[in-house]
């Protein structure tokens, strides 16, 4: 065989060795993806430490979404048993050993691995708001047990703070948005697609001791202290939000009661409207003039034993809900509210969650009901006898929540028509709801997004994950070009040998 004929022969056994090559890094490229996705999870926890009750909320995401676009989800909600960690002032190791379940629960659901890199935060509202002002020292010997508690395991304790109204009202909001996608969308062409701000949705939260607003208006805000400005994808949101302290539901209750008891003061029997006919309970003086919401009067007796009984009588308890509220400090103003609170007219479409849900729910008014509706359905509701209600609903009554159904959907219907301002028009905006995309509603999830900077202020120019596969791509047809030339050389070698 001569010299040029062997240099040909190297050469297209080069060339079978360079195809070779070039497939096995295709295989190589192609398969990039397999290696390195999912990627690992990162999870964060948030105690919703409530009026009434405490809940731990467990979030997850992809690690490799950390302050970009990934989606969060929710893994678990844990219940804390007993009351709000305020109700624990005069023993607050209590409120710190309250936690210890739900804790010990979330230790079984994240990896060990992942356990000590866990932001963990501990969030309280409107109940140690009141117990900050009636003793401020008390609300700090809470924090530090229950701060106690949580340090005594393993995970990135990032602290406990009380929320303001508006961190609470406007951290929902951001919940509501960034679950229904109404903030920022990516499509399919892989672009970013900003909605109109028509679809950002407001949010109405009702708690134990305290009731936020929080919605885009469709003008400007003339109040500077209900104004919040977000920056969020590269999108300013100029955003009204404002909480009334002591209009939770638990508190509001309470408010009546001691409204009723004001009529005669002389008095230890009270008449309830709301309460159902023939429903009984008796209660302390101390218990019911145990909040900076019910102030005590002049001649007070803490160890009275008044006794309550229900008229069921739906016009009066209406009649008696309402003087809870000051209209008439608005006038004829209709960017107000009520008590004198500047709000812009309501604008768009609102979820109402939490008290709001969970009272409407009981009565399967979470439908779209009409408002013709719901005020015919209350109304019917509040009409009935204790032992009928009794016997329908046994489970609410060994829970001890059935008797305040009737003032609870009364004081809702007050609160949003007349206080809120929707009207029979605007009122089937309102979507009573508890999750959204399978995961609760509330706070949590928009603090722990906030406190964790899974939003960026500027929409990135590109999702995380999707680069590689546009290089791969790319990539992929350039070598398969090339391999298709070497290719036709090989033939040619082949057949072309000298």
């Amino acid at each position: 065989m001569g010299s040029r004929s062997k240099a040909v022969a190297i050469g297209c056994l080069l060339a079978v060795i360079v195809v070779c090559g070039l497939i096995a890094l295709i295989l190589v490229v192609v398969g990039v993806k397999d290696v390195y996705l999912p990627p690992g999870t990162k999870y964060g926890m948030v105690f919703d430490a409530g009026s009434s009750h405490t809940a731990l909320y467990i979030y997850q995401w992809p690690a490799d979404k950390e302050n970009g676009t990934g989606i969060v989800s929710q893994v678990e909600a844990c219940t804390v048993q007993g009351p709000g960690i305020s109700s624990y002032a005069d023993d607050p190791a209590k409120a710190g050993a309250s936690l210890t379940a739900c804790l010990d629960k979330a230790m079984t659901i994240i990896p060990a691995e992942r356990q000590r890199e866990t932001p963990t935060y501990l969030g309280a509202t409107a109940g140690m708001r009141l117990l900050r002002e009636q003793n401020s020292t008390k609300a700090d010997q809470v924090f530090a047990e229950v701060s106690k508690t949580i340090r005594q395991y393993p995970v990135d304790f990032r602290g406990a703070q009380i929320l303001t109204g508006n961190e609470e009202g406007s951290f929902g909001w951001i919940t509501i948005n960034y679950l229904l996608e109404t903030l920022v969308k990516f499509s399919f062409a892989g672009e970013w697609i900003r909605p109109q701000a028509a679809e950002v949705l407001g949010a109405l939260d009702l708690g134990g001791a305290s009731t936020q607003i929080t919605f885009q208006p469709s003008g400007t805000i003339k109040d500077n202290s209900t104004y919040v400005l977000f920056r969020l994808y590269g999108t300013n949101y100029s955003v009204y939000s404002h909480s009334y302290l002591c209009y939770g539901r638990d508190q509001a209750l309470k408010m009546l009661l001691a409204a009723l008891r004001k009529e005669n003061l002389t008095s230890q029997q009270i008449s309830h409207p709301c309460y159902p006919r023939g429903y009984q309970e008796n209660i302390t003086a101390a218990a019911l003039y145990d909040s900076p919401c019910v102030p005590a009067p002049a001649t007070h007796d803490p160890s009275q034993t008044l006794s309550v009984r229900g008229t069921g009588t739906p016009a009066e308890c209406r009649s008696a809900v309402q003087k809870l509220f000051n209209f008439t400090a608005c006038g004829a103003n209709r960017t107000c509210g009520f008590n004198g609170v500047y709000q812009p007219p309501v604008h768009g479409q609102f979820f109402a969650f939490s008290g709001f849900y969970y009272t409407f729910h009981f009565l399967n008014l979470t439908s779209g009901q009409p408002l013709s509706a719901v005020n015919a359905t209350i109304w019917d509701f509040c009409t009935k006898a204790w032992k009928e209600l009794e016997a329908s609903f046994p489970q609410e009554e060994r829970n001890r929540r059935l008797h305040n159904y009737c003032p609870s959907a009364f004081y809702i219907l007050t609160l949003l028509q007349e206080g809120y301002k929707f009207d029979s028009q605007t009122w089937s905006n309102i979507h009573f709801r508890q999750q959204a995309a399978n995961t609760d509603i509330g706070w949590t999830l928009g603090y722990v997004l906030n406190f964790t900077n899974m939003i960026p202020a500027e929409a990135p120019e590109q999702v995380k994950g999707q680069q590689g596969g546009r290089w791969a791509t790319a990539v992929f047809f350039i070598v398969l070009t090339t391999a298709v030339g070497l290719v036709a050389i090989l033939i040619q070698c082949l057949w072309n040998p000298t």
